[in-house]
């Protein structure tokens, strides 16, 4: 959620090198290549000192084992890594440890930071590996006495934590429901995850490359290995509702009363809205909110228009400080971020994927609400894995992966995956044809914004 290198990403963008098609036409001010720029034009002093550039999960796999060899996922998605370069050198030396040959030494020259590319790469990483490749000899001797295990014990190459849930859930499907009409390589390509936390990710693959313009990627093997990963987000969504509760009069009231009942305020609110749908005699719940609409980008947009000078509008607003107003607000918001799901999918969708089913893990996940509007708003089942804390199962796999408990991660994957609850859309037509109009209204929001900007610049020129 850092953008403080907006500037940065600006400039990178601006010299159109070919490194950019495969982060989405662009880099985002969330990526490193910006950061690292920002960090050397404003702390020129830890610049300077600085021996090793590293993702925080290569540094933890480095920290365990000494070795200082990349992930795919980390190089690939957030340092401009070219993996399908990797691929051609993979295919032809049949080994998953290799020398980094997908760095673009002209591209890091070309944006100022032609130092990182020193000593074959040696500050960003001069050997890269497939997530799971077992590191070096396993834990040091040091690292098991800190960590309470024992030394040598298997260590695989890291993926983000985002990623992570996304190998800990995409192969969570029922069988007898989804598995049977399409090949297993296919099959998997019609899935999309969504991490929902702090901010949400969405995950899907491909076997063949499908540039997505302003979703990040096509990252080969960064995810799944051997397949094409796009990867679309949205920068706040948990952390947007958190800002949208705790902001509103009626917040401390409500969570001394969540408090007392030993729930959430969201499972409390939650409550709360089924029974003001009962006490309007509402049509369906989500008819509650048809006077107020969220336009989330309170953080920017990260996909599909990857535009961090966004900003959030909220229409609707009356002198209402009652709970029951928190209520519809907190309703609004959370179907403002489903359409901006929705939107990333319909913009997949018309770039060549066939995404039909999402899965979801994460915090928001359990929450019943805000799963049903996501299914409802997209139209789409949506699965939830059995395991509780999925992104702790991806790394799981790896650590299996490592231990040659399986002979790779797509084998774990099968093996550890499991599907627990299948959330269907509202098969009611009204409710279909509520959140199409709301969701006009909502791409409405965004265009009514880039024209006002467009006065605002004109006006102080």
């Amino acid at each position: 959620m850092d953008h403080r290198a907006v500037n940065q990403a600006e400039r990178i963008n601006a010299c159109n090198s070919p490194v950019l098609q495969y982060c989405g036409g662009g880099v985002s001010p969330e990526m490193q290549a910006p950061k690292l720029l920002w960090v050397k034009e404003n702390l020129q002093e830890s610049w300077s000192m600085v021996c090793r550039w590293m993702d925080l999960s290569d540094w933890l796999a480095y920290r365990a084992t000494g070795d200082d060899t990349r992930s795919l996922c980390t190089t690939v998605c957030k340092w401009t890594y070219l993996g399908h370069a990797h691929m051609e050198q993979w295919q032809e030396s049949d080994s998953r440890d290799m020398e980094a040959c997908g760095w673009d030494n002209v591209f890091w020259e070309e944006i100022g930071l032609g130092d990182l590319v020193e000593g074959n790469c040696a500050k960003i990483g001069r050997s890269v590996a497939f997530p799971g490749h077992p590191l070096g000899s396993g834990l040091t001797a040091a690292a098991a006495k800190e960590l309470g295990l024992l030394p040598g014990t298997p260590v695989g190459t890291s993926l983000i934590d985002a990623h992570a849930g996304g190998v800990g859930v995409m192969e969570s499907i029922p069988d007898e429901q989804f598995k049977a009409d399409l090949p297993d390589e296919e099959a998997i390509c019609h899935r999309m995850v969504l991490v929902c936390g702090t901010s949400t990710c969405h995950m899907a693959i491909s076997k063949n490359k499908l540039f997505v313009p302003g979703v990040w990627g096509p990252f080969w093997s960064a995810m799944v290995p051997e397949f094409w990963l796009t990867e679309g987000g949205q920068s706040a969504t948990g952390a947007l509702l958190d800002y949208i509760t705790e902001n509103h009069v009626a917040a401390p009231l409500l969570s001394n009363r969540a408090s007392s009942q030993s729930i959430s305020i969201y499972e409390l609110l939650n409550k709360m809205l089924l029974s003001m749908s009962h006490e309007q005699n509402s049509p369906f719940l989500s008819a509650l909110t048809q006077d107020i609409h969220v336009l989330p980008d309170f953080h920017g947009n990260r996909s599909p228009m990857a535009d961090p000078k966004s900003k959030g509008v909220i229409y609707g607003l009356t002198l209402d400080t009652s709970e029951k107003h928190l209520a519809l607000m907190y309703l609004a918001t959370i179907q403002g971020i489903a359409y901006g799901t929705r939107h990333i999918v319909e913009h997949c969708n018309a770039h060549g994927h066939k995404i039909d089913t999402l899965l979801a893990c994460g915090g928001l996940a359990k929450n019943s609400v805000y799963i049903q509007e996501h299914a409802d708003i997209i139209g789409c089942q949506i699965v939830l894995p059995r395991e509780n804390e999925p992104v702790l199962l991806g790394a799981a796999v790896l650590g299996a992966v490592a231990g040659k408990k399986f002979p790779g991660v797509r084998d774990a994957m099968k093996a550890l995956n499991a599907a627990g609850k299948v959330v269907n859309p509202s098969s009611d037509p009204r409710v279909k044809k509520y959140h199409d109009a709301k969701y006009q209204i909502f791409r409405s929001l965004y265009e009514q914004q880039l024209s006002h900007r467009s006065t605002m610049v004109q006006a102080l020129q």
